[in-house]
């Protein structure tokens, strides 16, 4: 059937999508495709599942869903990695008109690809070179090495390959080492998927790579941030409840300096800041690393004469 798509429609355009159903971008891709389908009646789109068609997917060497080919009398004429509408929408653009001109050559001449290279794997101490990013990987091996990482609560950042096709190829060069993922710890490469599981059974792992901080440890470096913490809800610019508003409104009459957290952006610290202070409710305000209390304690304190002389330190 697939072959006879490819027949059928020779003279024209065909746009192949290689997905999987598991892949929530995938289905956003369909949307655009069916879109794109009403744009262009003249071009056909065909969905193909990826791992259903392991021999076709061999043929053109599909590694991740989802990838988009692009056909014209029987041959492939371009390729898209990932979903990306926008550049999707140029494409088939470009290809449907009848004259399709290669795409320009890049006007800047790239840095020296080996230091950017160089420059990318020591960018964070432990760094992730991988299929799609650590919220949406797209193969199944990038997915596996991103919840190896995150079960051992290990810091790392990451590099798109698909964003990036000469880092994509140089790499491989670099590194002498021919697949994606690629696990880097201080600029030296520790190696793919298989080797992160033999150190992860050797329990090497952990003394290999950075520890994220924990949130304790966290918790009591935002606290003790300045010497007057709040965290609110919001920020002091803009206060996102009527109590966190009220204790703004208290604290800047007394002219003393303090920052402000706001827990709305950080849901970790929002729950893990309830049990840390033993304190289920926000505003929170902290003197010294200190937990004073919330809006009634420092109205309590405004009324008695108590609260500049907390505020600067004093019990």
């Amino acid at each position: 059937e697939y072959s006879e798509t490819l027949r059928v429609s020779c003279r024209s355009l065909v746009v192949v999508h290689f997905w999987a159903p598991w892949a929530p971008q995938c289905a956003q891709m369909n949307d655009v495709m069916a879109e794109l389908a009403k744009e262009h009646p003249q071009v056909s789109f065909v969905k193909l599942e990826a791992e259903a068609v392991p021999e076709v997917s061999e043929k053109y060497e599909i590694s991740s869903v989802p990838t988009f080919l692009f056909f014209k009398n029987s041959q492939k004429i371009d390729q898209l990695d990932g979903a990306h509408a926008p550049e999707l929408t140029k494409k088939v653009q470009r290809h449907a008109s009848v004259g399709s001109f290669p795409p320009s050559g890049s006007e800047h001449p790239k840095e020296d690809l080996n230091l950017r290279l160089k420059k990318l794997i020591h960018a964070a101490p432990c760094m992730l070179f991988m299929k799609g990013t650590p919220q949406e990987p797209r193969c199944g091996f990038s997915k596996q090495m991103v919840e190896i990482l995150n079960k051992h609560n290990i810091q790392f950042s990451s590099f798109d390959i698909f964003s990036d096709e000469e880092v994509r190829q140089g790499l491989k060069t670099y590194s002498n080492w021919p697949t994606y993922p690629q696990l880097y710890v201080s600029g030296e490469l520790i190696g793919g998927l298989d080797i992160v599981k033999e150190l992860e059974a050797s329990e090497e792992l952990d003394t290999i790579c950075p520890k994220a901080p924990k949130l304790e440890e966290r918790l009591k470096v935002l606290t003790n941030k300045a010497s007057v913490m709040l965290f609110m809800k919001g920020n002091k610019q803009e206060a996102k409840c009527g109590f966190s508003k009220q204790i703004l409104e208290i604290l800047n009459s007394t002219g003393v300096e303090y920052e402000t957290f706001d827990i709305l952006e950080d849901e970790e610290v929002r729950q893990g800041l309830k049990t840390f202070s033993n304190w289920p409710t926000y505003p929170q305000l902290y003197v010294k690393g200190e937990l004073v209390g919330g809006l009634d304690i420092v109205k309590e304190l405004k009324e008695n004469g108590e609260l500049l002389p907390t505020l600067n330190g004093g019990n």
